[in-house]
């Protein structure tokens, strides 16, 4: 690994790019097992640079607050009621402007690292209304000057409450400052909601489910706004670990192990597969690491919630906690959510260490309580119908278990893209291509759809391309989540945000020809149900073929397709419809 250079497979490239997709994908795949993406050094410091902004940013603008101390006085007043509110606020403008989540090279941005506020300040690119349908003034998909307007009151207002003083009564001792004002954050939720109705992408780009849900707790008295912001905490640790009771979560603590910078030992990334290189199926060991972390996410934050009243015992569960999200963070993981698991670290030390001594059994406002059971109903929905709600908003977060999609271009189509879309960003492979040239760009795009095979969607997406299109070989094969980032200015994960409403979109501009682009989209698994529904579209004539797929047969199979090996199917019945992915569902 060189500081700006990929690590990259030892292979001849002229004569790998004549092998079969299969062998390419298993080239690459069994690459990473010991390599992961082969991430340059640069970029980690890229990377460790930004969170240390993210945190010196945050201190910096919180230290302007009238009356709170100088930077350098911070030991004396990061424990003040007013610093975690505007924390808040401060991680939500991050995350929105595109700084956070999906930020920089791991999510194929390079030139330039972001999108964010590229995009959303931006005129005529797309987005994408959750209920275009339903919900009067929504229709169409393009940014107009309303949705511009709106984001920017959302970091308007934002900026607004970083700046602003405290007012009140000091709610605790030792507190002089006072709280914000929870009207300094009205137009901030109002606007971000609004916007929220005519894109779901800028919506889910300031994670809602967590700041937004925090932001309402500022309407509350002191200790109920505290307990709020715990039970919040509980609900993203206890929806995270409830999406984790499945059987692809080994799938990906094997793979994140694998890229991890810190654990480059070879033998003991290849002790997370049963017998690499022949069998890359998740060994016991990432199996037993998947279940262990499982446990702790429902156990551990239990404790503190409900029973850490200070003392030794819950200093251990904070530390223990602590070291969890600090190794979350050491192994980089695809989506960078890095700042998102700094975010968890300072709130275990503020909210379960400092304001320990405040009880969730000492809760008297009925509308903490009513946001947490609301929050608690989309959680439960997201889990049994999954192609209502977004993995993010329901909680589902990195447990293998997510809709997908895999977008096969015939010969220039791909370059439709770049022609007639507004962006604000090349194409991952155009800006690869001015980076390293053609043949590193191809190889690096080829990792990127190796690490999808090592989970068990990618495997399913592997079979079911050899039923959307006659020939493989024919066809660029690009994963949903590359080609939705550079369209919407925003990807982490999603595959809602890369189904057939995208797809409609693009065809609206593109006029794609019948064969020129197919697209496999695979919803995500109802936690009751062992199988995921899927939908092979074509961009002009519209859906060829639907069903599911079960997931003891992702399970079975190798990161990569077997000549002439089709992936068993089923058909859908009638009373399968509950299980149709996002855009039927509309």
């Amino acid at each position: 690994m060189g500081f700006t250079k990929p690590d990259l497979p030892d292979i001849d490239y002229a004569e790998w790019k004549t092998r079969p997709r299969g062998e390419r994908l298993r080239t690459v795949a069994e690459h990473w097992v010991e390599h992961g993406f082969g991430t340059p050094l640069a970029v980690y410091l890229l990377y460790l640079v930004k969170c240390a902004l993210y945190v010196l940013g945050a201190a910096a603008v919180i230290s302007l607050t009238p009356g709170l101390g100088a930077l350098t006085d911070i030991s004396s007043w990061w424990t003040e009621p007013i610093v975690y509110q505007k924390l808040v606020v401060w991680t939500l403008l991050f995350e929105i402007l595109g700084l956070g989540c999906g930020f920089g090279p791991l999510t194929m941005r390079f030139l330039p690292p972001l999108g964010g506020l590229l995009y959303f300040l931006r005129p005529g690119t797309l987005r994408l209304p959750p209920w275009p349908g339903k919900v009067p003034f929504t229709r169409g998909d393009e940014r107009g000057l309303i949705d511009v307007a709106l984001y920017a009151v959302v970091l308007g207002s934002g900026i607004q409450a970083l700046l602003a003083s405290g007012r009140g009564v000091p709610p605790v001792d030792g507190g002089h400052v006072g709280l914000l004002d929870p009207m300094v954050v009205v137009a901030l939720v109002i606007a971000l909601c609004v916007l929220g109705l005519r894109d779901k992408t800028v919506f889910l780009a300031a994670r809602p489910e967590h700041y937004l849900l925090m932001l309402l707790m500022f309407f509350v008295p002191f200790a109920d706004m505290v307990i709020g912001f715990k039970l919040v905490m509980l609900a993203l640790w206890w929806g995270a670990a409830t999406s984790k009771l499945n059987h692809h979560f080994g799938h990906v603590v094997a793979v994140m192990m694998s890229n991890s910078p810190v654990m480059r030992l070879g033998w003991l990334e290849r002790k997370m597969y049963r017998n690499p290189p022949q069998d890359l199926r998740p060994s016991r060991i990432p199996a037993l690491l998947a279940h262990g972390g499982t446990v702790v996410e429902y156990l551990v934050p239990a404790y503190l919630v409900f029973l850490g009243h200070g003392g030794p015992l819950t200093w251990a569960a904070i530390i223990f906690m602590a070291v969890f999200h600090l190794h979350i963070i050491s192994t980089v993981p695809m989506g960078v959510p890095l700042e998102w698991n700094i975010f968890f670290i300072f709130s275990l030390f503020y909210l379960f260490g400092h304001y320990g001594y405040i009880h969730v059994q000492q809760l008297r406002s009925p509308l903490v309580l009513a946001m947490i059971l609301f929050s608690a109903l989309v959680v439960v929905v997201g889990h049994i119908r999954p192609q209502w709600v977004s993995f993010l908003t329901s909680m589902r977060y990195y447990a293998g278990n997510w809709a997908t999609s895999a977008w096969c271009f015939r010969g220039d189509a791909e370059l439709k893209l770049e022609q007639h879309v507004t962006m604000s960003a090349a194409l991952p492979v155009t800006q690869l291509t001015k980076l390293y040239g053609p043949e590193t760009a191809d190889i690096l795009i080829q990792t990127g759809l190796g690490w999808r095979s090592m989970h068990t969607h990618g495997r399913a997406l592997n079979g079911l391309i050899a039923r959307a299109v006659d020939n493989p070989e024919d066809y660029a094969v690009r994963d949903g989540e590359i080609v939705a980032g550079p369209l919407l200015g925003w990807n982490f994960g999603e595959g809602h945000l890369h189904n057939e409403q995208l797809l409609t979109a693009l065809q609206r501009r593109c006029q794609f020809e019948e064969g020129e682009l197919r697209v496999v989209v695979l919803e995500s698994q109802p936690i009751h149900r062992q199988r995921q529904a899927y939908r092979i579209i074509d961009a002009r004539t519209g859906v060829i073929e639907e069903g599911y797929v079960l997931v003891e047969d992702m399970l079975a199979r190798q990161p990569w397709p077997e000549p002439d090996d089709l992936f068993p199917v089923h058909p859908l019945h009638h009373d399968d419809t509950q299980d149709l992915p996002s855009a039927r569902a509309r």
